[in-house]
């Protein structure tokens, strides 16, 4: 059997932030990122529940249907690596969406909008009891 070591940040400050401390124009884009993905998995979302007869609905739902469970998956693994992180939260969210399609099916209930709802509430279920319990966490800790 292996054991898996989880690396958990520095709080020196010191380590993996060298990439960061540059100058330029392409010093730290992740925020930038985050924020074109959210805007593309909203107007996903927006397309899909409006039934709108774009051909950017396809693509823009499909990424938003990855991405949602996808970023609730990620959060819950925060001490993994950022590629097994990654490629775990993909992984979760193609399985959330089979399950959903799998139960909408199986009770005879299948829509497309039905299924985004659906997709849509188990994601922010996730994330809001991932804060929840962080900040009940810190709170027990403040106790101690």
């Amino acid at each position: 059997m292996q054991t898996l070591r989880i690396k958990t940040p520095s709080t020196d400050g010191a380590g993996g932030d060298a990439e960061r401390t540059g100058t330029g124009p392409g010093r730290d884009l992740s925020p930038l990122l985050a924020g074109a993905a959210t805007a593309v998995g909203a107007v996903g979302a927006t397309l899909a529940l409006t039934d709108a007869g774009t051909p950017l609905r396809g693509p823009c739902t499909l990424f938003f249907l990855l991405a949602a469970p996808a970023v609730g998956i990620g959060a819950a693994l925060r001490g993994l690596e950022p590629f097994g992180r990654a490629l775990t939260a993909l992984a979760g969210a193609v399985v959330l969406n089979m399950l959903v399609a799998q139960a909408m099916l199986a009770v005879h209930r299948w829509s497309v909008r039905g299924g985004v709802v659906a997709v849509t509430v188990l994601s922010l279920l996730l994330l809001l009891s991932l804060l929840a319990l962080r900040k009940w966490r810190s709170r027990k800790h403040t106790q101690e």
